[in-house]
């Protein structure tokens, strides 16, 4: 990489022996490094085979603990094994290369919890960053037993996170053991918050509702972040300890039945992930921290003294660290080969840079090679690791780099909410702000051979809902009216029509198709009564939707459309054309095997007229209304209603 930061002469040491250390199954800095046991000051070994955190070896009776820790001069483990003392016996002993440390710990019974956190320097106390489970004594008390039974109690006496370790936990018996995604040219991502799409908030629940998902047929499901974060009640961006399932959602072992679950009705299952930066409770943080400037510390080996982007709100990673790569390499292999997941949806990737943007808009956008760097390389290690696995980018660079990452199996999020909203409700400028192009990768450039690297959407969590939009702020004439909501609702599945129409990757928002518009879904910015920002705000589940006819027309439609993007090639066409800055919009697509589909819509709210050309003639299904239209000449003259919409085909579509 570029611009290596050399902090210190054992950062380069240890640079070299992670950077090296950094392959499927690699043990932890300090370890053997698969070169032979390393040698500590007083001639001992590390046993072989001792993984970051904790390894339990002789039948779990005793177990290894590995911190990596360059710097410090003393560490003891202390936990409910030697009742939280500071003993000699449990003093951790440091590797010759002074950033490992261990120590083992016996007379362990296989079968019982324990807890336990390690004393740095006489006076910090952290828990493990490669814990699986730990406990909070803030939080914890806020977890009903229905989402978690027999959570561990904390130990009495103690301050601050603890982490827990058992030998024999239960093991998962997976069901799917060889699930299939499916490829990115038929993505269809149902983007999730377990928060809010189930009031109990839990994996189980979530799984009783997995038939209301499959049968809008997504094959995918995006979950905010699950790994444990600070606090309850959260998006899950402001993460600490990134090996552990957060406790408000229940047991790993209740994700694996979710993930396996999901697995058995063909939906893959991408999980959210935060790479960029960490909080203030992760242990990483803590244990290079400067308290007078209360950031980072300049010895911290994983994290930047100060965020180099505009965006930033936790502590960056800084990538040109080798520890930094280590760390999110063993990440990534925890929850691929342990939770089974198909991909990742990253967080922040456009902060994967050590350029320093912070002041300088253009910069963040503008084409990064420091940036494409670290994403070959972790793509790579991806890669080698599940060749199939979905990676895919919050990025909004410029194109070029965009393409640069697609040509290598990684795609982007393209965000198109905000002309999605305009068309919706109605509204158009002098700048074209209701064209519906971005659905389309090449209009950002890329070229016609690879469409499926930008994962199109108009709702995402970021974003105020689009029916909240059209039901405040929809435009009108005469006795139409978009805020009405019957209207509103027709206007989101004609929108929804087009999005499910171009061929590539897409992503709905949960609760999208049922046109979710509590007051709590809007508005951000503090653009309405300035109540604020309400994004990050519980939003409840409305189930009573379903009985709306209305509602319940949208959710039927969008589950015909997604069907009928996931079952007939031609919405995987690279041969299509469109026209999607007028009122009156249009999508035509060619298949291989001579199948037509044909989009027209009217965004305006007026009446338009128009020729629509047919490539063909004879007779063509209206997909919409079931009808039967007979082209007999090329030019085809309609007048469009406000809203109204067509999906033509000259073949029957597979459902």
């Amino acid at each position: 990489m570029k611009h290596l930061h050399f902090r210190f002469l054992f950062v380069v040491f240890v640079g070299f022996l992670l950077f090296t250390a950094c392959k499927k199954e690699q043990p932890g800095p300090g370890t053997n490094n698969g070169t032979g046991a390393a040698i500590d000051s007083s001639g001992e070994q590390i046993p072989d085979g001792a993984k970051d955190g904790v390894s339990f070896i002789n039948e779990g009776k005793s177990a290894i603990f590995n911190l990596f820790a360059p710097g410090k001069e003393s560490i003891y483990v202390i936990g409910s094994f030697n009742s939280w003392q500071k003993k000699k016996k449990y003093k951790m002993t440091p590797t010759s290369n002074g950033s490992g440390w261990w120590v083992q710990v016996d007379g362990l019974d296989p079968q019982k919890t324990y807890t336990y956190q390690y004393l740095i320097d006489g006076k910090l106390r952290v828990a493990d960053p490669y814990s699986h489970l730990v406990l909070d004594p803030e939080h914890d008390q806020y977890i009903p037993q229905s989402v978690y039974p027999n959570l561990p109690a904390y130990p009495s006496g103690q301050t601050g996170i603890v982490s827990v370790m058992q030998a024999n936990k239960p093991d998962y018996s997976w069901k799917i053991k060889n699930f299939q995604s499916t490829h990115p040219n038929n993505l269809v991502n149902y983007e999730l918050l377990i928060r809010d799409f189930v009031e109990s908030h839990s994996f189980q629940t979530l799984i009783d509702t997995l038939d209301y998902i499959a049968r809008l047929g997504v094959n995918a499901i995006e979950l905010l972040p699950v790994n444990e974060f600070e606090g309850n009640s959260s998006w899950g961006y402001n993460s600490n300890f990134m090996f552990a399932v957060d406790k408000y959602y229940g047991t790993s072992n209740d994700y694996k039945a979710f993930i396996d679950a999901c697995h058995a009705r063909g939906i893959a299952v991408i999980q959210d992930i935060v790479l960029e930066d960490q909080f203030g409770s992760s242990p990483m943080v803590q244990m290079y921290w400067n308290e007078e400037m209360n950031r980072p510390a300049k010895n911290s080996p994983w994290f930047n003294v100060k965020t180099r982007n505009l965006y930033g709100v936790g502590f960056q990673f800084n990538y040109h660290d080798s520890a930094t790569v280590y760390f999110a390499k063993n990440v990534i292999q925890h929850w691929i080969e342990e939770y089974h997941i198909d991909g990742f949806r990253f967080d922040m990737a456009q902060a994967f840079t050590q350029t320093n943007s912070a002041e300088n808009e253009n910069l963040w956008t503008s084409y990064d090679q420091d940036r494409v760097d670290t994403w070959t390389m972790l793509n790579d290690y991806i890669q080698s690791l599940d060749p199939s696995f979905y990676v895919i980018l919050e990025s909004f660079a410029e194109a070029k780099e965009l393409e640069t990452l697609a040509q290598q199996g990684m795609m982007s999020w393209a965000n198109i909410s905000f002309n999605g909203d305009q068309a919706a409700m109605g509204y158009n400028d002098a700048g074209g702000s209701w064209d519906l192009s971005g659905v389309f990768a090449n209009s950002w450039g890329f070229p016609k051979t690879i469409p499926y690297s930008l994962v199109a959407y108009f709702e995402s969590h970021d974003e105020v809902r689009m029916q909240f939009k059209n039901g405040a702020y929809g435009n009108s004439s005469g006795n139409y009216d978009i805020t009405d909501l019957a209207t509103g609702l027709k206007r989101d599945a004609m929108s929804m029509t087009f999005l499910l129409s171009a061929p590539g990757p897409k992503m709905i928002w949960m609760y999208e198709e049922l046109g979710y518009d509590d007051a709590s879904a809007g508005p951000n910015y503090g653009n309405l009564n300035n109540t604020g920002d309400k994004r990050t705000d519980p939003q409840p589940p409305h189930w009573e939707y379903l009985q709306n006819p209305n509602r319940k027309a949208l959710y039927d439609w969008v589950a015909k459309m997604i069907h009928y993007k996931t079952q007939n090639a031609v919405f995987t066409t690279t041969n299509f054309s469109y026209s999607l800055d007028g009122a009156v919009k249009q999508i035509q697509l060619s298949g291989t095997g001579g199948t037509i589909v044909k989009v027209v819509g009217n965004f305006d709210v007026i009446p338009h007229s128009v020729t629509l050309q047919f490539p063909q003639e004879g007779e063509w299904i209206d997909n919409v209304s079931g009808e039967l239209i007979n082209i007999v000449s090329s030019n085809y003259p309609i007048t469009l209603a406000p809203g109204e919409y067509h999906l033509y085909s000259n073949h029957p579509l597979k459902e």
